[in-house]
C-alpha cells in the first residue's frame, strides 16, 4: 500500500526537478547580449594582416571591436570618423578591431581599399563573434577596458570624433 507522505515528496521532488530542468533548458536557448559592465566573451579571429585576434592579446590597452558590413549606410557613414580616431589613438594604447559580417571577400576588400582602413580587420561571414556578443543589427561597437570588461556599447553609428566619446576613452588610458 502507498505511502500517501512519500508519494507527496516524491512529487515535490519530481515537479522541483522539472522546473528546473525547464529553467535550464529556457535559459540555454535565450540570446546572449552584452552590456555595458559585462566581460567581454571570448573569441579568437585571424585578422586581415594574418595576426590571430583574441581579446586577451591586448592586455595593458583599450580595445574597440566594431562590428559592421559594407551593406550597412551607418557603418559606411561611420567609417572616416574611426579612421581619424584609429590614427589618433594607435600609438596610445588604443586598439581599434572592425570585424565584418560580409559574406563577399570582394566587397569587402574594395570598402577596405576605398577607404585605406589604418586599423585591425577581419570578416567574420558566419556572424559568429557577432553572435557571441549578442549583435545583430549594424553597426555596434564596444570598448573594452585593459580588465577585458565592456565600459561602453554604441549602439549605431557613431562620431568617433566625438569630444565626448575622446574624453570616455582617455580616461581609460
Amino acid at each position: 500500500m502507498p505511502n500517501g507522505k512519500n508519494d507527496r515528496i516524491f512529487l515535490a521532488i519530481l515537479l522541483l526537478s522539472v522546473c528546473a530542468l525547464a529553467f535550464a533548458v529556457a535559459d540555454s536557448l535565450r540570446d546572449r547580449v552584452i552590456r555595458a559592465g559585462d566581460q567581454a566573451p571570448h573569441f579568437s579571429l585571424r585578422a586581415d594582416n594574418g595576426l590571430t585576434i583574441t581579446p586577451t592579446e591586448f592586455g595593458g590597452k583599450v580595445l574597440i571591436v566594431n562590428f559592421w558590413a559594407t551593406w550597412c549606410p551607418p557603418c559606411v557613414q561611420e567609417t572616416p570618423s574611426m579612421v581619424a580616431f584609429a590614427n589618433q589613438y594607435r600609438d596610445k594604447g588604443v586598439v581599434v578591431l572592425g570585424v565584418s559580417v560580409d559574406k563577399s571577400q570582394k566587397n569587402y576588400d574594395n570598402f577596405l581599399r576605398r577607404f585605406s582602413i589604418p586599423f585591425l580587420t577581419t570578416r567574420d561571414p558566419e556572424a559568429k563573434v557577432s553572435d557571441s556578443f549578442g549583435t545583430y543589427v549594424y553597426p555596434e561597437s564596444y570598448v573594452i577596458n585593459r580588465e577585458g570588461k565592456v565600459v561602453q556599447k554604441i549602439i549605431g553609428g557613431t562620431n568617433w570624433t566625438d569630444p565626448n566619446l575622446a574624453r570616455f576613452v582617455e580616461g581609460l588610458l
